[in-house]
């Protein structure tokens, strides 16, 4: 380790790094992964050797890790996920390690009797806590004040893929047919069942034009699976198709009419950040992790009950000119290299 000097017009210095990111899923489409992808990328740029490691649930894989790769610095991505392994090395290695909160930390573990001591341990020891949406800083400001000076906001950014995704090509779509999109995995707590479920209020009251429901994601819950495919099987307008890589999603949400997202938690949906920066309208759930990235009325509708959505439903589907007023392109608003610089800031000051 060793002082550099980032640029001539910067007058801080910045230490070089081994620093080790653990993400709890290893696949690339979930945001997860996406998120600590981007964030190798971005540290990489300052001048870090960045190691991705995929922390799986019930394995101890992290002490391994630590003694193969021999980092100075963990970036963990979600409390309890992957903090509950480091808990149980933390005093044998003692390594300055950063935490970055996840939504189901914050919205779920928090509240859940089994995980609420192991997510509080973990933000009373971390050298820094991290999140990407300023209402749950501001939350946990007010509940754990012992936290406040080590909890950081880190403005979010977003790296848009290039690959190809002829989606409408691939799968038939006429261009006149209107296309909604609910980029999510599929598992409980992202709502897909439930958002068939509300579209079916849409196909009961309004046919002004033909439209259809996508869904794209890995499978991360298989029970939750299976009800999932039996309720696409019920309907004619909804498909899965699989899932689309990270590189391609740009690619098959330019094609698209509106974006969807009706999950329960979030903490901000790499998606819909997606969608805001490429101009596509958003319709998602009234929640504490959309709220920073949907304006309602300027770049997508909000819903919070049946009632709502039905009528940001109709209005998606039968007025060209809302939709019009809803794709404003957000682009400049998300900026990996601001974030990037945020995390290597809060890094370094570990080490002043």
């Amino acid at each position: 380790m060793y002082w550099i000097c980032l640029s001539v017009d910067e007058c801080g210095w910045s230490y070089t790094m081994r620093i080790m990111i653990g993400s709890p899923e290893g696949i690339s489409a979930t945001g997860n992964w996406v998120t600590a992808s981007r964030y190798c990328s971005g540290l990489a740029g300052f001048g870090h050797q960045v190691i991705l490691s995929h922390l799986s649930d019930g394995e101890d894989r992290l002490a391994v890790l630590i003694e193969e790769n021999k980092p100075d610095l963990l970036l963990l991505i979600h409390a309890y996920r992957t903090g509950r392994q480091w808990l149980a090395l933390r005093h044998k290695y003692s390594l300055p390690t950063v935490v970055m909160l996840s939504g189901t930390d914050l919205n779920n573990d928090l509240l859940d009797k089994h995980k609420v001591a192991v997510v509080e341990q973990v933000m009373n020891h971390a050298d820094a806590l991290l999140s990407h949406n300023k209402v749950h800083i501001d939350e946990l400001s007010s509940r754990y004040p012992q936290v406040v000076d080590r909890l950081h906001y880190i403005p979010p950014g977003i790296e848009l893929g290039t690959a190809p995704f002829p989606l409408r090509q691939l799968y038939a779509v006429p261009d006149q047919t209107l296309l909604f999109l609910c980029p999510a995995s599929v598992r409980p707590v992202k709502g897909l069942v439930e958002l068939m479920q509300l579209f079916d209020l849409l196909q009961e009251n309004e046919n002004c034009c033909s439209w259809q429901l996508y869904f794209c994601g890995p499978i991360l819950d298989e029970y939750y699976a299976h009800q999932f495919f039996a309720a696409i099987e019920e309907r004619a307008w909804a498909h899965y198709i699989g899932v689309v890589s990270a590189d391609a999603m740009a690619a098959a949400m330019i094609q698209v009419d509106v974006v969807v997202n009706n999950s329960s938690s979030e903490g901000l949906p790499n998606a819909l950040i997606e969608a805001a920066s490429l101009g596509v309208p958003i319709l998602a759930r009234d929640i504490v992790g959309n709220r920073p990235i949907v304006e309602h009325g300027i770049n997508g509708l909000l819903y919070a009950d049946e009632s709502s959505f039905l009528s940001a439903a109709q209005q998606l589907v039968c007025s060209a000119e809302t939709r019009y007023h809803l794709g404003q392109v957000r682009l400049h608003h998300y900026s990996p290299e601001i974030e990037a610089k945020a995390l290597n800031s809060v890094s370094n000051n570990l080490f002043l």
